[in-house]
């Protein structure tokens, strides 16, 4: 394999938001929500985080040991929750700017993309100190994690690492081993999905408005898709099932839906502002968007068919969230300061389709 291929293209409280205050997009998407259908999730609690300033960036989770994760991104630290009750149970320093958490649960590890000076880390997960570092170029933030083949895919450079160009780096997450990269001449490169019995990465070639596929094997981009709905496209999700990627643009904020087959559009919807998460429940049939105010869910009909489902009450800042499938849970991060409600963590639980 080469080393590089370039492109030419990343305790708790019960708490009830009314839908005052929302953006203009709430009601006017409001016409094409099913008010009718049962509620796909509820609040469960909220646990509060008192002192925290700016963003938090992405969890991880560890079922088995009920433990929730959360890069505090600006406070330079990971955050430790009990899974079930919402505790806060630790904070964990020796990481600067904290993006992706993967948890390797045969190890036992923790492996953070962290765009700071001193690289991505390795932390040993019952002790939480940092056993090794990932040597990549500077600026690591959006990760990507293949079951399928045990490989972790980082992105690195870019306008995080003061560099006109990103890489996607291969790396082996239990060995550190840096295994090749692939070169997009853009300084933003946001979040990807991979497929777990195909061949084939997506990429969200942000800076290129474009979605890059790439072939795990050769390791090499084998096609772009634009993305002319709208700009800036950073979020994704997958149905790897039904061949469906879903992308998230900025500008303006729109869902769209893409055949993977084919890299054609089939549908398209407003998105929560600032929406920083996408999550495909493949039990449910569901899409969720977590942005500012609400989370936006799409319930899934057929491949190319989707009914919006009303909207779920959060916060301001809520944009980062994660599914947790096996407990039937969705927590949600409240980044403090950009609203009056502080810095919070949200959990949900999901009701069944009916």
């Amino acid at each position: 394999m080469n080393k590089q291929n370039t492109a030419i293209l990343s305790c708790s409280i019960l708490f009830t938001l009314g839908l005052a205050g929302q953006p203009a997009y709430s009601a006017a998407a409001s016409a094409n929500v099913n008010k009718n259908a049962p509620e796909s999730m509820h609040l469960h609690s909220r646990t509060e985080m008192p002192g925290y300033t700016g963003d938090f960036d992405h969890f991880a989770v560890d079922v088995k040991g009920n433990r929730l994760f959360l890069a505090a991104e600006d406070h330079g630290t990971l955050e430790v929750f009990n899974l079930a009750s919402g505790k806060h149970l630790k904070t964990i320093k020796g990481v600067e700017t904290p993006h992706g958490i993967l948890y390797l649960a045969d190890k036992n590890r923790l492996v953070v993309t962290d765009s700071g000076a001193g690289l991505s880390k390795v932390l040993d997960a019952s002790t939480y100190k940092v056993i090794d570092t990932i040597k990549l170029i500077p600026g690591a933030d959006s990760m990507g994690y293949d079951a399928s083949e045990k490989s972790m895919y980082i992105v690195a450079g870019g306008k995080n690492g003061n560099l006109p160009d990103s890489l996607l780096s291969k790396v082996d997450p239990r060995t550190g081993k840096h295994l090749g990269d692939i070169k997009f001449d853009t300084d933003k490169v946001e979040a990807m999905a991979i497929e777990q019995k195909g061949k084939n990465l997506y990429i969200n070639v942000t800076g290129k408005n474009a979605v890059a596929v790439i072939d795990k094997k050769t390791f090499s981009v084998v096609g772009t898709w634009p993305i002319n709905e709208g700009k800036m496209n950073a979020a994704m999700a997958f149905d790897e099932a039904s061949n469906r990627l879903f992308v998230v643009t900025r500008k303006p904020y729109k869902l769209v839906v893409l055949d993977t087959k084919t890299g054609a559009q089939v549908a398209s919807f407003n998105a929560p502002e600032r929406t920083n998460e996408a999550m495909f429940d493949k039990v449910n049939r569901r899409v969720y968007l977590a942005g500012d105010d609400f989370i936006s869910v799409f319930q899934q009909k057929d491949a190319d068919h989707y009914q919006e489902l009303p909207h779920i009450s959060t916060a301001k800042g809520a944009k980062t969230a994660i599914l947790v499938p096996e407990l039937n849970r969705l927590y949600a991060a409240v980044s403090p300061g950009e609203g009056n409600t502080g810095a919070a963590v949200l959990r949900f639980d999901v009701a069944p389709a009916r």
